[in-house]
């Protein structure tokens, strides 16, 4: 049986989480640092937060050593914004899933071409 409200919570963590890291000056975090998913536990006490970087999965990785530092500045902040009865803790994990995602649409519009010229000779 699905659990709505657990998915709700995370769903509220996400968004406040996007709030926050725009709000950080850690030098390490990447400015264009995103929230790929975040998984919430059954009972709420830890949060997995996967981050990913649109410059490359070493910037996310650095990133992540900035959010960690930062994780109980992040825990207070997310408890005072959200009305919940216990904060989770945070463990943040870099992703690739951007840059994994840009490389298959490059291999997509390689195809592309390829396919309209097919499509040509056979009209022809």
């Amino acid at each position: 049986m699905p659990n709505y409200k657990n998915a709700r919570h995370g769903e509220d963590i996400h968004r406040e989480l996007t709030a926050i890291f725009r709000s950080l000056k850690d030098p390490r975090i990447d400015p264009m640092l995103s929230i790929v998913r975040t998984e919430l536990s059954r009972d709420g006490s830890s949060c997995k937060v996967y981050v990913s970087s649109l410059s490359d999965i070493e910037a996310a990785k650095e990133s992540v050593k900035g959010l960690k530092s930062a994780a109980g500045y992040i825990r207070r902040e997310v408890g005072s914004r959200l009305a919940m009865r216990h904060t989770p803790e945070f463990q943040f994990i870099a992703d690739d899933s951007i840059e994994y995602g840009v490389h298959i649409s490059h291999l997509l519009r390689e195809i592309v071409p390829e396919e309209d010229e097919a499509k040509g000779e056979t009209e022809e």
